[in-house]
C-alpha cells in the first residue's frame, strides 16, 4: 500500500496520470471529491483518468449528507481489501489530513454519535452562527479548538456533542499512536516551496473559474445548496456562500478568497503530513526519485 499526500495544488492528480497508469488503484482521501457535483472546485480527477486508474470513494454521496472520518476508514479498508483481492497496488491519495491520520492510526476512544444529542448541538450551531460554535470549543475544549478550523462545521458540531454527551472535552479522548494492524504503507509526501506552490494556487482557481466554477455552484444553489451542507463547507464552495450573503463581492473577490484559504489550509495539511513517521519527501519532478522508491519491493 503507498500513501500519496501533499498540500492543495501541489500536482497529486499529475503525478497520478505519469506514475501510476498501471498496476494501481486509488483511494480517494479528498473530503470534496466523495460528493456528487463537486467536479471542479474540488478539482476531481477526469473520467478519463478514472477509467485508465480505478478510483474508490469518488461520488459516493450528495452534497448534503454528512461524511464521517469513521466511514472513511470503513470504506477505505473495504477497497484495500477489494484492491489486494483484484492483484492491483492501493494508493491513498489526496489532501485530507484526518483521513491520513485516522486511516494509519485507527479512530479515537471518543464515544459514539448520539443523535438527539447531535441535533440539538447541530440546530445551536445553526442558530448562533460558526463563530460562536468556535468559541464556544475554545472555552469547553482550547486544545481542539486551537486544531479545528473555525469554518469547520462537522468537526465544530462533533466536538461540542461529545462535551455535551460526556461532561469531558474530545482533547481527553486519546488516539492511538501506533500505526494500525497491517497498515504499513510506503509513504510518499510531495512538496513545493512556498511561492511556487502560492503560484500553482492561483493558477489553479483561474483555471476552475475558466473550467465553469461558477456555473458549477450555480447548480448546486438551483439543487438548493445551503451554507450548512457538509459539501459547502469545503474551500472553493463556502467562499460562494460568503458571497451570496454578500452582494458586493465580485468574481476577483472571491478568487482571491479561495486563493487565500487555500493558502492557510496548505499550511494546516503540511504540519500534521510532516508528524507522520517515515515519510519520503519529494518534489514532484522527481519523477526518477519516486520511481526508485516504489522499486524498493511490494507495496500490496
Amino acid at each position: 500500500m503507498i500513501f500519496l499526500f501533499g498540500p492543495t495544488g501541489v500536482g497529486k492528480t499529475a503525478l497520478l496520470k505519469r506514475l501510476f497508469s498501471t498496476n494501481y488503484s486509488v483511494i480517494n482521501a479528498d473530503s470534496k471529491q466523495i460528493y456528487r457535483h463537486l467536479n471542479i472546485g474540488s478539482a476531481k480527477p477526469s473520467n478519463e483518468l478514472m477509467a485508465q486508474i480505478p478510483h474508490y470513494l469518488i461520488d459516493i454521496k450528495e452534497p448534503y449528507e454528512p461524511f464521517s472520518v469513521g466511514e472513511f476508514v470503513k470504506l477505505a479498508d473495504e477497497a484495500h481489501c477489494e484492491i489486494v483481492s483484484k492483484g492491483r497496488i492501493p494508493i491513498v491519495c489526496g489532501g485530507t489530513a484526518y483521513y491520513f491520520k485516522h486511516f494509519y492510526y485507527g479512530l479515537p476512544t471518543s464515544p459514539k454519535s448520539n443523535p438527539e444529542v447531535r441535533k440539538l448541538v447541530a440546530q445551536k450551531v445553526k442558530e448562533r452562527g460558526l463563530e460562536w460554535a468556535h468559541r464556544e470549543l475554545q472555552r469547553v475544549d482550547p486544545l481542539s479548538a486551537e486544531k479545528i478550523h473555525p469554518a469547520d462545521r462537522y468537526r465544530l458540531t462533533r466536538a461540542l456533542e461529545v462535551y455535551e454527551e460526556t461532561g469531558k472535552p474530545l482533547s481527553d479522548f486519546s488516539l492511538p499512536t501506533k500505526a494500525r494492524e497491517g497498515v504499513n504503507p510506503l509513504i510518499i509526501g510531495l512538496y513545493r516551496d512556498k511561492d511556487e506552490l502560492l503560484e500553482r494556487l492561483e493558477e489553479r482557481v483561474e483555471e476552475m473559474f475558466n473550467d465553469g466554477l461558477e456555473e458549477e455552484i450555480e447548480r448546486l444553489f438551483q439543487m438548493g445548496a445551503k451554507k450548512e451542507w457538509p459539501a459547502m463547507q469545503g474551500i472553493g464552495y463556502r467562499e460562494f456562500c460568503i458571497a451570496r450573503e454578500n452582494p458586493s463581492m465580485g468574481r476577483r473577490d472571491i478568487a482571491h478568497l479561495i486563493v487565500r484559504n487555500s493558502r492557510q489550509y496548505a499550511k494546516r495539511q503540511m504540519t500534521f503530513f510532516k508528524s507522520l513517521p517515515n515519510v519520503n519527501w519529494v518534489h514532484p519532478d522527481e519523477e526518477d526519485k519516486i520511481i526508485s522508491l516504489l522499486n524498493r519491493g511490494d507495496n500490496s
